[in-house]
């Protein structure tokens, strides 16, 4: 497998958007380093392999030589870990054509690539591969020489609406009480409004105290603010935030992303006061709707727990994301290839620690 360095916009007709260029470029604003790859077939020297019998699969074998039929693009981001050492990301990817067999030889493969073309203090390539199980509760298993992060960084499991069907079909496929409480909010005077970016004080608000209440991290208000500039007046993309107010307060609010066929709920944010009038509720209703008008096809919840564990910390998140219906899928969630096996121990044992407090403050929430 050959890996050529490309330009970001490379990346742009990406499936998803953490493997577009337009996030490349964001995430570049935060101390991260980003990357495209134009990922390429390696050329056999079996000449006695016919050009069918090489491209039978998109990863197929000659021997010990696996190759990629087709050219694919593959975003990686880079940042510094601790004294001169890096750590190397790629978010849902790579984005491997159906056709495809053996994703996890694959991987394997893509891993042992880039290793030789990334520099030399990079402790470790971090992977979340994009590909996933339905309905089941256990993702596919990745084998070794990958090992399990210690955390997730992007959520492994999630929500996914069907938006090509109409609205009433969507809303008929609630769970009875999502839909009367959709309904029930906007009877009770709750009105939804597609704000302006001026207006992400006002959820930052919101989102400090979500943040307090759920035991939650979150990034300072520059994150969001860089976010919407780099998506206004963007043609392929944009971010929609979106407002639930009461008699002049704001009750809820959430960030979306539209993308072609997809759209994703980003952020979400809650008062506690005036609960029982159901804000949240009209919300995701009023973003599906405007994610139909754009044309996306698939509406993401972004991120659920496994399953319903009502001792998981975020159980009440799943209860909630689950009752809009849709098809509920597991991705493998984030996996190691290690370069420096030594550092990587270091860095692996900061992290559990970083991931038990926070569990801990959930808890405790």
């Amino acid at each position: 497998m050959n890996l050529h360095k490309a330009e970001l916009s490379a990346c742009d007709n990406a499936k998803s958007f953490l493997q577009s260029g337009f996030w490349g470029s964001f995430k570049s604003r935060f101390g991260w380093e980003a990357l495209a790859f134009k990922v390429e077939q390696a050329h056999s020297a079996n000449t006695s392999a016919s050009p069918a019998s090489l491209h039978t699969s998109t990863f197929g074998s000659v021997g010990a030589l696996r190759i990629l039929s087709d050219p694919c693009e593959l975003l990686v981001l880079r940042r510094s870990l601790f004294a001169g050492f890096s750590l190397a990301y790629i978010p849902w990817g790579p984005e491997l054509p159906e056709s495809c067999q053996d994703k996890n030889a694959a991987l394997g493969e893509l891993a042992l690539a880039l290793k030789a073309e990334l520099p030399k203090d990079t402790v470790f390539i971090r992977f979340d591969p994009p590909w996933f199980t339905e309905g089941l509760e256990s993702p596919p298993y990745i084998p070794p020489p990958f090992i399990r992060a210690s955390a997730d960084i992007q959520p492994p499991d999630t929500v996914l609406i069907d938006l090509k069907q109409p609205m009433e079909s969507i809303m008929e496929q609630m769970k009875p009480k999502w839909r009367y409480n959709a309904r029930l909010a906007m009877k009770k005077g709750v009105i939804v409004r597609k704000a302006e970016p001026e207006d992400l004080d006002t959820f930052y608000t919101l989102l400090k105290e979500t943040a307090r209440r759920d035991g939650i991290a979150i990034h300072s208000i520059n994150y969001y603010k860089t976010l919407f500039e780099l998506t206004t007046n963007n043609s392929p993309l944009t971010t929609s935030l979106y407002l639930a107010e009461h008699e002049g307060e704001t009750l809820a609010g959430i960030v979306t992303l539209f993308r072609g066929r997809e759209a994703v709920y980003l952020y979400g944010a809650s008062s506690d006061t005036k609960r029982n009038l159901m804000a949240p509720y009209a919300l995701q209703v009023k973003a599906m709707e405007d994610a139909k008008t754009w044309g996306c096809e698939e509406y993401d919840l972004f991120g659920i727990p496994p399953n319903e564990d009502p001792s998981h910390p975020m159980a009440g998140l799943y209860r909630f994301k689950t009752g809009f219906g849709g098809r509920i899928i597991h991705r493998p969630g984030s996996w190691d290839y290690l370069c420096s096996p030594v550092l990587y121990r270091m860095f692996r044992g900061a992290e559990a620690l970083r991931k038990s407090l926070r569990t801990m403050r959930k808890r405790r929430g």
